[in-house]
């Protein structure tokens, strides 16, 4: 199994790379000849996650960006130079609590979660089009962070469904274009992963992973090739199943089950 300094990708940028699985995929691309660029929203964890990456032997930079920044987002991808993976990890989360989804939260998890995706690839592309390809043949490659959640439509987290389902589409079937221009994209959709924004969740999250583990199967998977990652398996499946379902039927399932606590989170 690869580690860092192992893949193929000298040039790395990742978003909400201040915690959670975008600190463990920075530190996993961190090695001796890799430059890393970092963004986040908060100042110290950042710093940390630089930290910990240039003790590996990589060259951060690191930067306090909010992915709904369009203008911002451009700025800094056009001046990080050659980039050979973008991971668009930055996300938000956050559930009904059992009532209807306030206004705010809606807003703000499809600013994040779709928008902010977009205000990372689109930037990405552009400057993945005029670079010349790398000794794989590609231009780049880019990773949009999805989630398990894509599959299902649960009515106790209807936006936070719908916003990573619109990007795990948006990246496959773009792929399927981009390719001819020397560019990939990759949907990545990871069951629970033991992160801050996890940690707020008042039910039982089955076959829970840390960030390291899913880090680890994300690159992994990014060098193989694979246009969707999905894992771990069998809550994969289990989410094809129930997305399966018809909608009222799905809907007095979920409805039997804890609520998701309201208010997002930083991703």
């Amino acid at each position: 199994m690869a580690k860092g300094g192992n893949y193929p990708w000298r040039h790395v940028l990742i978003t909400g790379a201040s915690s959670g699985l975008g600190r463990a995929l920075a530190i996993g691309c961190a090695a001796p000849g890799v430059t890393l660029h970092l963004s986040g929203r908060d100042v110290a964890r950042l710093a940390e996650t630089a930290t910990a990456c240039a003790e590996a032997g990589a060259a951060v930079t690191h930067r306090v960006l909010d992915v709904r920044d369009a203008a911002g987002m451009a700025g800094w991808i056009a001046a990080a130079g050659r980039l050979d993976l973008v991971i668009a990890n930055a996300g938000v989360s956050g559930g009904t609590g059992g009532a209807t989804e306030p206004t705010a939260q809606i807003r703000t998890i499809f600013e994040t979660n779709v928008t902010g995706v977009l205000n990372t690839a689109l930037p990405a592309m552009e400057a993945m089009e005029r670079q010349p390809p790398g000794p794989d043949g590609l231009r780049g490659r880019i990773a949009v962070i999805a989630s398990l959640a894509a599959f299902v439509a649960a009515p106790h987290a209807p936006t936070y469904c719908a916003s990573k389902a619109a990007v795990q589409r948006w990246a496959e079937a773009l792929d399927a274009t981009e390719r001819a221009r020397g560019i990939r994209l990759s949907a990545v959709c990871p069951g629970y992963i033991r992160t801050p924004m996890a940690a707020r969740n008042a039910f039982p999250m089955p076959l829970l992973m840390e960030p390291e583990a899913a880090a680890r199967i994300t690159l992994n998977g990014l060098a193989r090739g694979r246009v969707r990652i999905a894992y771990p398996l069998p809550l994969y499946l289990a989410a094809r199943l129930a997305g399966a379902l018809p909608p009222a039927w799905r809907a007095a399932l979920f409805t039997r089950l804890p609520a998701k606590a309201a208010n997002p989170g930083l991703g």
